[in-house]
């Protein structure tokens, strides 16, 4: 019998093209900006930077795969982290307890906004951007003045460090200096690793692809879709309170200010990782690398002299319409 021959998804399509354009834009990187980015700690300090902004890019994608969009994330994470600097510095908390009042603010976001997109069918992009505005008044309410947090608890786990061994690189003065990662980019790893499982072999992601290819078709297939749709709302938002500690860590301060547009580079790095806007098609993979991809160019702008804020904005402008218009290649092929 003849064997037959494996087409490539348009999933898998999409995550080819993200990786080998994350690749070729590190390789010029290197080739055109010196041996910076040849430094092991140089992508690791990528990936210290935007530790959040991958547990956030996650949820984004997972809202995105079923049909949804979320913009209300970098609100929460803003609310989080003045929330958890207040606690610990003005209640005298501790670090336990900032972590339960991050994911209770990601939880009580997740069941109102979810509650009203699935139940109440009310579009998503109206819900989250009535809790984005939310979230950013109350964040101005808890506190309006920016401040770095004191609390020394919080500060050790801030500064710890985990060390990558034989990653590490000599600096001008000769002196080896060990390559390593902050406690955020192991979190975000780990929600990487979960999130890949939960899509690819468990009923709830199959669910959620199902969910947002035909949501007509998912019903008829016995599946509820207004849960589905809960569930997802409720796992963005809940990934943003995670998110929102893990920038919080990062930052070691609160600020209303804090995360500012750090949805939109969400919803990016999620379309740039292969997840299409008219949902059904996503992969957490591709969404790492549309993260590390955001993350390169900016650092390729910098590196290059061009410290102006609209010159990063005209970059993952240009980023986006060329995955856009991929996406609209693969839609077409797809019809085809």
């Amino acid at each position: 019998m003849q064997k037959k021959r494996k087409t490539l998804t348009d999933a898998n399509l999409l995550l080819t093209i993200t990786i080998v354009v994350f690749f070729l834009m590190y390789i010029g990187a290197i080739l055109f900006q010196g041996k910076g980015f040849l430094k092991p700690q140089t992508f690791f300090n990528i990936l210290n930077a935007n530790a959040a902004l991958l547990i956030l890019s996650c949820g984004m994608s997972v809202v995105m795969i079923t049909g949804g969009i979320d913009i209300s994330v970098g609100g929460v994470t803003a609310l989080v982290s003045m929330c958890c600097a207040v606690y610990l510095d003005y209640h005298n908390g501790n670090v336990l307890g900032a972590v339960a009042i991050a994911l209770a603010i990601g939880l009580a976001f997740g069941i109102v906004q979810g509650f009203l997109v699935a139940y109440l069918d009310i579009q998503p992009f109206i819900v989250s951007l009535a809790g984005m505005f939310f979230a950013r008044g109350m964040t101005t309410i808890v506190n309006t003045n920016p401040f770095n947090v004191a609390n020394e608890e919080f500060v050790a786990l801030k500064n710890v460090r985990i060390i990558i061994p034989g990653m590490g690189s000599l600096n001008k003065l000769g002196k080896y200096v060990n390559a390593y990662v902050e406690i955020g980019v192991i979190i975000a790893i780990l929600v990487v690793i979960i999130l890949f499982c939960v899509l690819k072999w468990t009923r709830l992601g199959r669910f959620f692809y199902a969910v947002g290819g035909n949501s007509q078709s998912a019903l008829m297939l016995g599946i509820n879709v207004k849960r589905t749709k809960f569930l997802s709302h409720l796992l963005c938002s809940l990934l943003a309170g995670i998110g929102g500690f893990v920038y919080f860590m990062h930052v070691g301060s609160g600020a209303a200010s804090h995360a500012m547009g750090a949805e939109m580079n969400a919803i990016a790095s999620s379309i740039i990782g292969g997840t299409m806007l008219t949902g059904g098609v996503g992969n957490i993979i591709g969404t790492f690398f549309g993260v590390l991809s955001l993350s390169t160019i900016q650092n390729i702008v910098s590196s290059a002299g061009l410290d102006q804020a609209w010159w990063t904005g005209i970059t993952i402008a240009a980023m986006l319409c060329l995955f856009l218009v991929i996406q609209s290649v693969v839609m077409a092929r797809k019809k085809k």
